[in-house]
């Protein structure tokens, strides 16, 4: 009879599950994919991202399409060595029936073969659902977590047109884009993570942990640096009001059966009860409230993480105790927790946990929460597995382009595109100035900021120098030249952009030759002054001694021969007088 009490918690929690989300609406989140070829199939069309492998966000792929002809469900592992390994440098898509086995297994088999993307198109005419990976399947546990290939679900029509285009022989190229799937409005991401902090609900619970502690950099980083805004969400239920006083309810319950989780181990006479998640689910909830008052919001990763590793449910150390200590190994006010968490026995309303309730039914686009665990990033669902990695991709293609900050540009994002001819870009290989600029989302030619200048341009064949700094780099990118200690340039600190050549030398200013006044004729004009040319200017010499104005372009008398004069007068009046 050990089955009865597992049922029994199983019923409540599964009775109270439906009272609450039998009207749910549940969105499935889409990408992009458009054929290219050919025209006759030129088309857009939505496709339903898989909960599983690695959408890649921010980013797209044109590949080619391929139907396999034997075995075209993706049940069984196909034959060969790499049958859909691509032979040029456009990647495969694989198109599978849906049906027969898991979702998650057709896309393995497929990866395995080689495969870039797949596409599973549905056997009947529905709205498009969400392919989600198996619950709890010792089958699937050897392959869930190494997919790491993108998947959609297209709908029937659209699939029955692609087989009929490859039956025919006819090459089907498409492009599969993710850039749209992530709202990018502003330079700041708004993202929620709905998590609980049960330990033994098997591979969903260690791959949410397993989450938290490889992101927690990553996300400590954003949210110190103001660029996004975190915040964590717990799913519970409510006990229906027939049962409030039961025994299932009172273990699984807070509040009067108020706010529930299931049993840990699923069973009432064993181990934890579901209350005593509830009870730590609003403790981190109260965690994150009181370190976001103080400016610290980031401390709830850190408290998670420790609380995992020091207070395991498998270790027997899930107690109000040692979440206590990790509160004051971190530093955060227990007494202001306590007063957040309110006291689980009255029978009121929890300010907290009725709030949770309420956010985690839909709102605008972003449907309810119904899979555990679930990532929000802009109002968007995130799809896919929860890697550190792709969730950093899909962060960062929440920012408005060119906003990100420098956690997308780091080496484990960035395309590495402009290796290769500068990315196409403009660059000035004398001073190593650049205009591309690798990103999660491939290169992009953006004239750069370098030292406190400036440079504008289309990026792609000009990029100049601009403000008042601009001749400290490259001479502005304009003319200069030394000859004989002399030196000229075409830059002026008094101007914020433009080159122009200096005083004796014409020219463009990226390019500038010196004029020869004397035969222009444009100088030393006065009569008998004879004229010779230098470089950036000239030398005019008068006759009779007398000094060459160049302003003026005259000869004036020498004034040390007005003195002498006028020292001779004064020794003959002397001697007269």
């Amino acid at each position: 009879m050990a089955f009865l009490p597992k049922l029994a918690a199983f019923f409540v929690v599964l009775l109270s599950f439906f009272e609450n989300h039998v009207h749910a609406r549940f969105v499935v989140e889409t990408g992009s994919v458009r054929v290219l070829y050919p025209m006759s199939l030129r088309s857009k069309h939505d496709g339903a991202i898989g909960n599983f492998g690695l959408p890649d966000y921010g980013g797209s792929l044109v590949g080619t399409v391929v139907y396999p002809e034997k075995g075209s469900s993706g049940c069984e592992a196909f034959e060969g060595d790499k049958p859909f390994k691509s032979k040029n440098s456009r990647s495969t898509i694989v198109l599978l029936d849906r049906g027969g086995c898991y979702f998650a297994l057709k896309v393995w088999n497929a990866q395995q073969a080689g495969a870039s993307a797949v596409l599973v198109a549905d056997n009947i005419e529905e709205p498009l659902i969400t392919m989600d990976s198996p619950e709890e399947s010792t089958d699937a546990d050897g392959y869930i977590e190494k997919i790491g290939i993108p998947s959609a679900l297209i709908d029937k029509a659209f699939g029955d047109s692609l087989k009929e285009a490859l039956k025919n022989k006819e090459d089907v190229v498409m492009k599969l884009d993710w850039r749209e799937s992530v709202p990018h409005p502003d330079q700041r991401v708004e993202y929620e993570f709905w998590t609980n902090s049960n330990d033994e609900c098997g591979a969903r619970c260690d791959e949410q942990m397993a989450f938290v502690k490889n992101f927690k950099g990553h996300a400590q980083i954003l949210e110190r640096g103001g660029y996004t805004l975190f915040t964590p969400h717990y799913i519970t239920w409510y006990c229906p009001r027939a049962f409030v006083l039961t025994t299932q309810c009172k273990s699984q319950c807070i509040n009067h059966g108020r706010y529930c989780a299931p049993d840990p181990e699923r069973d009432l006479g064993e181990g934890y009860q579901g209350k005593d998640v509830v009870y730590e689910n609003l403790r981190q909830l109260c965690v994150h409230r009181v370190a976001n008052e103080s400016g610290r919001s980031w401390v709830w990763w850190d408290y998670v993480t420790d609380f995992h590793i020091r207070c395991s449910m498998k270790e027997k150390k899930y107690s109000k105790d040692c979440a206590e200590d990790v509160m004051k190994s971190l530093d955060l006010p227990v007494d202001k927790i306590k007063k957040c968490m309110g006291n689980p026995e009255d029978d009121v309303e929890n300010a907290v946990l009725k709030a949770e309730q309420e956010i985690q039914v839909g709102r605008g686009s972003r449907g309810d929460i119904t899979i555990l665990p679930t990532l929000v990033i802009n109002n968007a669902q995130f799809r896919g597995k929860l890697d550190r990695t792709a969730v950093l991709k899909a962060i960062c293609a929440g920012f408005k382009e060119t906003a990100d900050p420098p956690i997308c540009l780091s080496g484990e994002l960035e395309t590495n595109e402009c290796l290769e001819r500068n990315g196409g870009c403009w660059q000035d290989s004398q001073y190593n100035i650049t205009a591309c600029k690798d990103t999660f989302r491939g290169r992009v030619c953006e004239c750069p900021l370098v030292n406190g200048v400036q440079y504008r341009g289309d990026g792609y064949t000009s990029c100049d120098a601009f403000g008042p700094a601009r001749c400290a780099i490259n001479n502005g990118g304009c003319w200069s030249e030394s000859r004989n200690g002399l030196h000229f340039s075409a830059c002026s600190n008094s101007e914020l952009s433009g080159c122009k050549c200096p005083q004796g030398f014409h020219g463009d200013g990226h390019k500038c030759e010196d004029i020869d006044e004397c035969k222009a004729r444009t100088a030393c004009q006065c009569d008998g002054c004879s004229c010779k040319n230098t470089w950036g200017g000239y030398n005019c010499k008068c006759k009779g001694g007398q000094l060459y104005m160049k302003e003026q372009d005259t000869c004036i008398g020498h004034p040390r021969a007005g003195l002498l004069s006028c020292k001779r007068s004064l020794r003959i009046l002397n001697s007269i007088y």
